[in-house]
């Protein structure tokens, strides 16, 4: 009889990977590193259990958008006070806020609820080519396609 592989928490092994964002597409990024961090690039994913690697991403300020998304795609959010809808543009976004532009397009890919917010919280964005995670000897992760 065979059975079905199910990991325990206390049996993953986490690794660190550093992905380099300049010259890549936002989505296309998004989707690669959504996967790695829920850990279905490996042969022991379990849905019900974060088997998820550490991803680090640098050079965020220059992700790429296709088409006339910079101008075109509007980010919203709203303070919950009347009136209170603020909106800011792709491009905005790229030069002020980089790392929260791919964090955003990231977490949406991640499932909803507490397993979400655990994978999420492995997910370290620099805007430059610098980080603080030398100490954790991560490996270079070069994106398909």
């Amino acid at each position: 009889m065979r059975t079905t592989y199910m990991a325990k928490a206390s049996e993953v092994e986490r690794k660190w990977y550093v992905v380099d964002a300049e010259g890549k597409t936002l989505g296309r990024l998004a989707s690669e590193v959504a996967s790695i961090l829920r850990g279905k690039n490996k042969p022991t994913f379990t849905p019900h259990v974060d088997t998820g690697d550490h991803v680090i991403i640098v050079n965020a300020s220059k992700i790429e958008l296709s088409g006339k998304k910079l101008t075109d795609k509007i980010y919203y959010r709203h303070s919950q006070f009347p009136g209170g809808l603020k909106s800011r543009t792709a491009l905005e976004m790229r030069t002020n806020y980089s790392e929260k532009m791919l964090e955003l397009a990231i977490k949406g890919m991640l499932p909803k609820g507490s397993l979400g917010r655990q994978m999420y919280k492995k997910l370290h964005v620099f805007a430059g080519a610098e980080h603080n995670h030398q100490a954790q000897k991560p490996e270079v992760y070069e994106l398909r396609g």
